[in-house]
């Protein structure tokens, strides 16, 4: 079956580099280092690494600490971050500098994991939430390298996909030594789509350790004092397609009812800051772009955070703040960073991909959610309103954090055997 797989696999890559490049037409930096894609490398790199694999921004911010904890321990023994992504990229090089080696994870093709094994000869493979690949999987296991899945994950509807494919699924997830779920579900559908028992353990979401410097704190906080002026600030984070002409829509209604509000838009995705940009415009809103770095006056609308990595910091300068991806049917994000900078949240109605975590920060009162438009009317009038609601949401958040905390440790403890 794998034989099957690795041919149709070839047969794609045609269309996935018109898709690189129709994806680079809009974020460029898809264009660049196609190599790495293939495992062609132009320069020699440490061998004998620890290699941790995280797709894109998201599961990269969750596996960093547990990245840091390994060097401090094991500070001789070469670490190596892949990701798929061109954001997630970014994000390794600017936290880790040139303390970890990166590149993009190869395609799942034998000759190109071939070449990215006998080039790093990793020691041991750690592979973040969801991702399962046949070949590389396999080539682990012929070259007798521990393949861990940590903080795995598992919906529902990824589970009945990989079901209908046991003859490619079962032999990938039996070279895996563990998988460490975030929870007793997601332990249950590993188990389902193939996995031995024996190999699946529950350990929690790493996502919960979330680090917040205080210096992030200080600088969200003197970004506030700085440039939005007093204003009451809305936060509208990782936001998709769609997605923010609702929060404009919204932000004019309520505009009425409070003349200081400021909405900060935070997209998803760099490659849309211009068309948002252009979205606020047509809506006739006065915007600001973070990278302007102009003062937000009265009569300034939006304020558009034009850049990356800078989440945390903004959690920290906002009143409180929206989750996006949450109001489209895109699954959701992460609410924890939010929570752990101290800012009260609240979210939509599409969770599925953090439905877990919704469903236990609804259950301590630590997040609001909403259905609609007219229950996030409802439920910002209402915080404005209430300072001491805001800081209650905001204090409830942090406490959910700390009582789910500890999975590193955890995972560490699990990792160690093999390092």
């Amino acid at each position: 079956m794998r034989v099957i797989y690795s041919c149709f696999f070839y047969l794609l890559i045609p269309f996935i580099m018109v898709r690189l490049i129709w994806r680079s037409l809009k974020a460029p930096a898809y264009r660049n280092r196609w190599g790495e894609r293939f495992a062609l490398y132009s320069k020699k790199f440490p061998q004998s690494v620890i290699w941790f694999h995280a797709v894109s921004v998201g599961e990269v911010e969750a596996l960093l600490p547990l990245v840091k904890q390994i060097q401090h321990q094991y500070p001789r023994i070469p670490l190596l971050i892949t990701t798929t992504t061109p954001t997630g990229s970014a994000r390794v090089r600017v936290v880790m500098q040139e303390s970890v080696e990166h590149v993009y994870l190869p395609y799942d093709l034998p000759g190109a994991i071939h070449r990215f094994m006998q080039c790093f000869k990793p020691k041991m493979a750690v592979i973040m939430e969801t991702e399962i690949w046949p070949n590389l999987f396999a080539h682990c296991s012929h070259d007798d390298i521990p393949l861990y899945i940590i903080n795995a994950r598992l919906s529902e509807k990824s589970a009945s996909g990989y079901r209908k494919i046991p003859a490619l699924i079962s032999p990938a997830l039996a070279c895996v030594k563990v998988i460490a779920a975030q929870t007793q579900d997601d332990a249950r559908r590993f188990i389902a789509i193939g996995a031995r028992e024996e190999t699946v353990k529950t350990l929690g979401n790493i996502k919960f350790d979330v680090e917040v410097a205080e210096e992030i704190i200080d600088r969200g906080l003197q970004l506030k004092a700085e440039l939005f002026n007093g204003r009451f600030v809305w936060l509208i984070a990782s936001t998709h397609k769609d997605e923010e002409a609702i929060f404009l829509d919204i932000y004019k209604e309520i505009k009425q009812e409070i003349p200081e509000l400021l909405l900060v838009i935070v997209p998803r995705h760099p490659e849309r800051f211009s068309e948002v940009k252009k979205l606020c415009e047509q809506k006739q809103l006065a915007v600001v772009m973070r990278t302007a770095k102009d003062s937000c006056r009265q009569y300034v609308d939006v304020y558009l955070a034009d850049t990356m990595g800078e989440l945390k910091m903004l959690y920290a300068a906002s009143d409180l703040a929206f989750v996006g991806g949450s109001m489209v049917p895109v699954g959701g994000h992460n609410i924890l960073e939010a929570a752990a900078v101290g800012a009260p949240v609240l979210f939509g109605p599409y969770m599925t991909n953090f439905k877990e975590i919704a469903e236990g920060a609804l259950r301590q009162g630590a997040a609001i959610q909403c259905q609609n438009k007219s229950e996030i009317i409802d439920a910002i009038n209402v915080l404005y309103a209430d300072s001491m609601f805001r800081r209650s949401l905001a204090e409830k958040g942090k406490a959910f954090i700390r009582q789910n905390q500890g999975a590193i440790a955890r995972v560490l403890g699990l990792l160690s055997q093999d390092i």
